[in-house]
């Protein structure tokens, strides 16, 4: 297999980004970061991005605060092409991927999302987890479609929700894993074994 050519999409900190950085510099994933863009200016993840060569820009999506506008996605899509992205890596990017952009790049937008899906779609999952009482929160890495954190799922990873909890005990557990998940997905797509039948991908040798 080619190795993976990525395009970042974020939005803070960029600590899943860091990740996948990491995993390259030490020849644990076939890939390079080709360029990352963020939504917010002074996004952290931009910083980080530019520590390591890698470019960096800002992305303006106004008007809207959840999604694309679409001459923004239009933008985007020329970006990551002009680029020679092959594959578009969502890290912390806080607004929804239209269509557009989905058939720019089909089967090769990847996002994660701090829940075992499809349990707690959506923002602050993990609360949503403490809230319902459940005993296991976790982690999943998964294909992106149309919907919202609805697309097959690649990899998922548990972390047990201890009595003490807090938001931001149990948020910080699961950050651990996302950081160990995401290269792990990327590396199965890297290597070829990823096959997706309807909603099911499928792992191969």
């Amino acid at each position: 297999m080619a190795k993976l050519k990525l395009g970042v999409l974020g939005s803070g900190s960029g600590s899943n980004m860091q990740s996948i950085v990491d995993a390259i510099e030490a020849g644990e994933l076939d890939a390079t970061v080709e360029i990352v863009l963020a939504d917010v200016p002074e996004a952290k993840i931009l910083d980080r991005a530019r520590k390591h060569g890698i470019k960096a820009q800002f992305l303006d999506c106004s008007p809207w605060k959840t999604k694309l506008a679409d001459a923004a996605e239009d933008e985007c899509i020329r970006i990551l092409k002009e680029n020679a992205c092959d594959t578009v890596v969502l890290a912390g990017f806080m607004r929804i991927v239209k269509p557009k952009l989905l058939a720019a790049f089909p089967n090769r937008v990847l996002n994660i999302h701090p829940a075992l899906l499809p349990a707690f779609p959506g923002v602050h999952s993990w609360t949503q987890a403490l809230d319902y009482g459940c005993k296991v929160a976790g982690v999943t890495v998964h294909f992106v479609d149309a919907g919202t954190d609805s697309g097959p799922i690649i990899v998922q990873r548990t972390v047990p929700v201890m009595e003490d909890d807090t938001p931001e005990t149990l948020h910080a557990r699961i950050q651990v894993e996302e950081h160990i998940a995401y290269p792990e997905a990327l590396r199965l797509l890297a290597a070829g074994r990823l096959r997706i039948e309807g909603r099911r991908v499928r792992i191969g040798q």
